[in-house]
């Protein structure tokens, strides 16, 4: 059983990108195991200055909030591009693959929704420009 509460930085859970290939493009840290969360899964996606994480990814029953905590750059939805600024919020339903691309500042995003372990299918090459 979890703890009633965890607090730590966001910057203490470790950078899963090199380890997926994807580190010269910026940072991602899955947060839910370090926090103890059992029914919400959370991730920190940094995007460095103007790269392209290429990476896609989507879910079979997750539904995500992504929420553009600093910097601005574009989130290609299936066939569709949104540009982001700081505090805009995406509801991407399961089923929806989603990428990033960062503006001149970098892109840092916090993605929340619903933990299905096992649940996400990714493909390396799925946004190509």
């Amino acid at each position: 059983m979890p703890t009633p509460y965890t607090h730590k930085n966001l910057t203490d859970v470790k950078d899963m990108a090199p380890e997926f290939g994807f580190g010269d493009q910026g940072e991602v840290r899955f947060a839910a195991d370090d926090f103890e969360a059992e029914d919400t899964g959370f991730t920190h996606h940094r995007t460095k200055p103007n790269a392209h994480t290429g990476f896609g990814h989507c879910h079979q029953e997750a539904e995500e909030v992504y929420v553009v905590i600093s910097g601005s750059g574009r989130m290609k939805l299936d066939d569709e591009i949104v540009e982001l600024e700081r505090l805009d919020t995406v509801r991407v339903a399961p089923t929806v693959w989603r990428s990033f691309s960062a503006g001149p500042d970098g892109l840092e995003v916090i993605a929340f929704g619903p933990r299905h372990e096992g649940d996400g299918e990714v493909d390396p090459n799925w946004w190509t420009e």
